[in-house]
């Protein structure tokens, strides 16, 4: 096992590594007018190419937090822990962080909502061992889930860099990743953006102690019949505004894509 992760993870390395990189002065510009420090990547699929601000950072891992809601939703569907996106998962009655979440509801609002304890119940159904492969077979960041089930996304070991999102989500987007297409279908579907663009993403928001919040929007888009990924990760200091999709959707008209 330990050979096939290693593998695995050179083989994930060498890609990302080879893959063409462009810096764009129009994001750049964008990230010092908001003051913002992060990375923002587009990975031209058809072209192999990444174009973007900050190439170090944008190889740089940080926790995933919730947008492994992404990931996580597939294994959820690949394993039967739940049968559909539609499926609901109960509330249990216990205190939550929103009050949009005290409510019982299936994947398909829980991740528009971005709901934590929905998806910790899935991990916890799921159970480390297939959480574990599942995460190897996909090649996602480190692949590391440490020993505590329902928190590794949150608070770590798992990290996942700008890059590599933006690989694994192009995987997803073109039905490549190891697991039923019913299921990658499944999943599209419901990261599904409301509007006339043609865009999937989802948000992620991590708590780091003694550092600035991390916070993510990744996704994809198709624009003219062509299959763009994208991942932005920025810090976020306490009490700082909320620039994650603002951001990035600016840094994707920069690029003509939206």
């Amino acid at each position: 096992m330990k050979h096939a992760l290693s593998l695995a993870l050179f083989s994930l390395c060498a890609v990302v590594q080879a893959t063409e990189w462009q810096d764009s002065a129009a994001v750049t510009a964008l990230f010092k007018k908001e003051g913002v420090t992060g990375t923002f990547v587009v990975h031209d699929v058809a072209k192999d190419t990444n174009t973007g601000h900050d190439e170090q950072r944008a190889g740089k891992r940080f926790i995933p937090a919730s947008t492994f809601k992404i990931p996580n939703s597939l294994i959820a569907l690949s394993t039967g822990a739940v049968a559909s996106v539609d499926e609901i998962v109960p509330y249990d009655g216990k205190p939550v962080a929103r009050a949009e979440w005290a409510k019982s509801m299936g994947l398909r609002e829980a991740i528009k909502m971005s709901n934590v304890p929905v998806y910790q119940e899935l991990a916890r159904r799921i159970g480390m061992d297939r959480m574990r492969g599942a995460l190897v077979r996909m090649n996602y960041g480190n692949n590391d889930t440490g020993t505590v089930v329902d928190r590794f996304w949150l608070d770590g070991p798992l990290e996942i860099s700008a890059l590599e999102q933006a690989v694994f989500l192009a995987r997803l987007a073109q039905g490549q990743l190891p697991f039923e297409n019913m299921h990658m279908e499944a999943v599209r579907a419901i990261a599904r953006q409301h509007g006339p663009a043609d865009l999937y993403a989802k948000t992620g928001w991590g708590k780091r102690p003694g550092q600035p919040d991390i916070g993510w929007w990744v996704g994809w888009i198709k624009k003219e019949g062509k299959l763009y990924t994208f991942a932005l990760n920025i810090d976020i200091p306490h009490g700082a505004e909320d620039k994650r999709v603002s951001l990035a959707k600016a840094s994707l008209h920069a690029l003509g894509l939206l």
